[in-house]
């Protein structure tokens, strides 16, 4: 192994390394508590380490909302092409992207708490057109054929989005009035007068 190839490859395995503490950190304590100090104490290197792999904190959570983006893409989209009937799609990718908050807390929160500022959502996280791909074709096939066809997909689509975040929320909130399986099926109900709304 040449000098050239050692020192990438030491590079790649500190760059991980710094990826791996920092979720540690973030599984201990949270985003919020996350810093390029503690990561450094936590691996054992100076902070100018850090800072010769990410330029900054935001650097770090850019790398973790990116993965978490693509994790969401492909739940989606294995569940949207479980079915080829826009309605069960529709169904389908409710049902995927609830999971994913619940199963995911970490990366939901960051993907869609935190805010990541500095650029356009869809440049910095390619993830998210999938997301909006895989939802807007069945809403559009649904509309094309419907009583309404003039109807804004893109209404309907920040309409889906809206039902489904907001019930996360409060389910988030842990509001000890409201048990689980209620949310649920509420999201259940939503999502099904959101499709014949759709007709």
């Amino acid at each position: 192994m040449g000098t050239a190839e050692r020192r990438s490859r030491q590079k790649e395995q500190v760059r991980t390394s710094i990826l791996t503490t920092a979720w540690q950190l973030v599984e201990e304590d949270g985003w919020e508590s996350l810093s390029i100090r503690k990561i450094a104490d936590a691996i054992g290197y100076s902070a100018p380490v850090i800072y010769d792999h990410f330029h900054n904190k935001e650097a770090i959570l850019a790398e973790f909302a990116t993965e978490g983006f693509r994790l969401l893409s492909k739940k989606i989209r294995l569940a949207k092409g479980k079915s080829g009937n826009p309605a069960e799609q529709i169904r389908a990718i409710a049902n995927a992207y609830w999971h994913f908050a619940f199963k995911n807390k970490r990366y939901f929160q960051l993907m869609y708490g935190l805010g990541m500022p500095g650029c356009e959502m869809e440049k910095c996280f390619p993830g998210i057109a999938d997301v909006r791909n895989a939802v807007m074709e069945p809403i559009t096939a649904i509309i094309a054929k419907s009583n309404h066809p003039a109807a804004n997909p893109c209404l309907k689509y920040y309409t889906f989005w809206s039902i489904l975040y907001g019930l996360i929320s409060i389910k988030n909130m842990k509001n000890g009035h409201v048990r689980e399986e209620v949310t649920k099926m509420v999201l259940d109900d939503a999502i099904a007068g959101f499709i014949k709304n759709l007709d």
